[in-house]
């Protein structure tokens, strides 16, 4: 495993300033009402800088068939850990297992609300004792940038069973209380032969449901799987992401593939003036799934299966070599995560889009409202190809 790319932290000002703390989104959509479901939030569709406000359950009439939804099937773990150094309380959390058997892991002071804030990692030989007489001894940071994280060593443990007894999913001071580890599950998410998972919610697939992902199946959209096994996410810091785990399987890169050689045909076509531009889009569902894929994704254009850790960061000057768009949650205006959005849909996209949630007082976060970035296909001309905005 390599150590993250050096991009700098997100420094961008943004004109649309900071989000309100009673537009974080409190607990899952389902606790807000009776009858209410985890598709019960609300829906943002960006085409260029064009803005329109559905309901989630209105996805189907915002996709069409040949359109690929690319999923994460990553797990959510149980990943918050209470412990003690000397006599001080701290929370672990366990963000990703490394290759040699350590744990690259965040430690956490409690807020005494059930919550955490942030406290510097090390020093190097710094003992956690943590639930069964189990011990965590920090050896190194993760990186030179931050002390954020560190690698810590849990001797002749099963970290996995350790965190199934003893975890409780993470959380952060803007959510109300603690949920059940289900409440972080998402339908897509599916157990993985070792037990590996992620650290947070891959949450922008958290609104779909079984129901809904029939209804998309009828309608000829169809699902590409990939994995991304996320770490904790800088709550405080804003950094940008570290190596991660991910795998793209031969039979998703294959629909890939062939949906955007439908998009070339269609393209060749259109500007021959025999046919229309109604070809199939590859959508992200979440930046996990913009990670995984094109870290898979050559500069021929080509996804292959791949496997292994990913230090990918998708800025404007990368670009994406095959996402067209994204379905996504809304990000604090410091995230790192709104360089790969704009890579996306461009600056003047997102800006207008987060002017309109903002004004519109939609749900930030993990349990919040989502937002689906698709190209304005009003701007194609003939020297336009698929990823026009």
């Amino acid at each position: 495993m390599t150590t993250a790319m050096g991009v700098p932290p997100f420094e961008r000002s943004r004109a649309w300033g900071r989000v309100p703390e009673e537009l974080s989104a409190r607990v899952p959509a389902e606790q807000r009402g009776p009858g209410l479901d985890r598709d019960s939030v609300r829906l943002l569709v960006s085409r260029g800088t064009e803005v329109s406000h559905h309901a989630f359950v209105e996805l189907p009439r915002q996709l069409r068939a040949g359109d690929v939804l690319v999923v994460n099937t990553s797990p959510t773990l149980a990943a918050a850990v209470d412990g003690r150094v000397g006599h001080a309380r701290v929370v672990v959390h366990f963000s990703t297992r490394g290759d040699d058997g350590r744990w690259a892991v965040e430690l956490r002071d409690p807020d005494g609300t059930g919550t955490t804030r942030a406290r510097a990692g090390g020093p190097a030989g710094t003992e956690v004792c943590l639930p069964g007489d189990v011990g965590l001894v920090l050896e190194e940071p993760l990186t030179s940038r931050s002390p954020r994280l560190w690698w810590g060593r849990v001797p002749g443990a099963d970290v996995l069973g350790l965190l199934r007894r003893h975890g409780r999913p993470i959380r952060y001071s803007y959510t109300e209380r603690d949920q059940p580890l289900s409440a972080y599950q998402t339908v897509f998410a599916l157990p993985s032969a070792d037990g590996a998972g992620s650290a947070e919610m891959p949450s922008a697939a958290r609104p779909f449901t079984s129901r809904l992902v029939a209804e998309l199946v009828s309608r000829g959209v169809q699902f590409a799987p990939v994995t991304l096994h996320t770490g904790v996410a800088s709550a405080e810091a804003h950094e940008p992401p570290y190596p991660e785990k991910y795998e793209v399987p031969w039979a998703s890169a294959r629909l890939i593939n062939a949906a955007k050689g439908e998009q070339r045909r269609a393209a060749l076509a259109w500007k021959s003036g025999d046919g229309s531009r109604a070809d199939g889009r590859i959508v992200a569902v979440g930046t996990t799934a913009v990670r995984a894929v094109e870290s898979a994704t050559g500069p021929d254009g080509l996804v292959r299966a791949a496997k292994g850790w990913t230090d990918l960061v998708v800025t404007p000057e990368r670009g994406v070599r095959v996402i067209d768009g994204l379905l996504t949650g809304l990000h604090e205006p410091e995230a790192s995560h709104l360089l790969m959005l704009e890579a996306i849909a461009g600056g003047a996209a997102i800006d207008r889009s987060y002017e309109e949630a903002l004004r519109g007082h939609y749900l930030w976060h993990e349990f919040g409202d989502v937002h689906l970035i698709v190209p304005d296909e009003s701007t194609h001309s003939e020297h336009c190809d698929s990823n026009c905005w």
